[in-house]
């Protein structure tokens, strides 16, 4: 049901102050209701299970920057394509960025890899810039069927299920837009684990789980804006144990997003990591 190819206008979206970063930085520390901070806490303070105290992380394509709120390292750099004022490192190209070769002991994810138009080249990357046995931490979206409705009625971002997302050479969203997007993406990547593991041999996935429904709808979005109900956070907890049991239940009806965690394998020569991502 809806898994046909869903790409909506720019001009149609429903959602207030689409790819506004800056205002929605400012919005989360000047006043956001007890919905989106509860989301954003959720959203990675589990990252904090895969980081040791004194590992070397960076975020790609950052956005907002606030998972440095809540993320514990010994080092960790925001980077994005943008500029932003709060950025450790700005204008970074996920596809091909400026680090070395095995700097960092992590990698952070939120929400980005659905924009991005070679997956493959994205992950051979991230393996590169990885130490042998370093994770990249993945939070994303998940196409489920409450997904697919919720973004026809609000028509802020599409999703397609027919791009082979392990073909280098096919563009999976507008790689001339960054605020492009196929929601579909993460699906077609981690629904089959071991398929993955087999077209990406850089990586093992330890760690997959399916989370959030009600508390992402009536959060008022992070970066576009929506109307919600205020809660106070004692009710967010409820809220979230029942989106724990929904999304658990029936991940691909209910569950709006996913965490994965993708270990890079030791066996992998780092000369096969460049030579690939290259």
């Amino acid at each position: 049901m809806l898994r046909g190819p869903y790409r909506p206008s720019r001009g149609l979206n429903r959602m207030l102050h689409e790819g506004d970063v800056p205002r929605a930085r400012a919005y989360y520390f000047d006043g956001a209701p007890a919905n989106l901070k509860y989301l954003l806490e959720q959203r990675f303070s589990w990252m904090n299970r895969f980081i040791e105290a004194g590992d070397a992380g960076v975020e790609v394509g950052c956005g907002t920057g606030l998972s440095k709120e809540f993320i514990r390292a010994g080092s960790y750099l925001l980077t994005d394509l943008a500029d932003y004022d709060w950025l450790d490192v700005t204008q970074v190209d996920a596809l091909a960025t400026p680090f070395e070769v095995g700097q960092f002991d992590f990698v952070v994810s939120s929400n980005m890899i659905h924009h991005v138009p070679r997956p493959v080249q994205f992950f051979r990357e991230m393996a590169r810039i990885l130490k042998p046995g370093g994770r990249l931490i993945i939070q994303e979206i998940n196409a489920s069927l409450t997904m697919r409705v919720l973004l026809r009625m609000m028509r802020h971002e599409g999703y397609s299920f027919a791009p082979d997302v392990y073909d280098e050479a096919t563009i999976c969203t507008d790689a001339s837009d960054p605020w492009s997007a196929n929601c579909a993406i993460p699906n077609l990547l981690f629904d089959d684990l071991q398929q993955f593991e087999q077209r990406v041999p850089e990586f093992r996935a330890i760690h997959h789980a399916y989370r959030e429904c009600l508390a992402m709808m009536n959060s008022g979005g992070v970066i576009a804006k929506t109307a919600c109900v205020p809660l106070p956070r004692s009710l967010m907890h409820v809220v979230g144990g029942v989106d724990r049991v929904l999304s658990g239940l029936l991940p691909s009806v209910f569950a709006l997003q996913r965490q994965i965690v993708l270990e890079r394998r030791p066996a992998v020569s780092d000369a096969l990591v460049q030579s690939r991502a290259a």
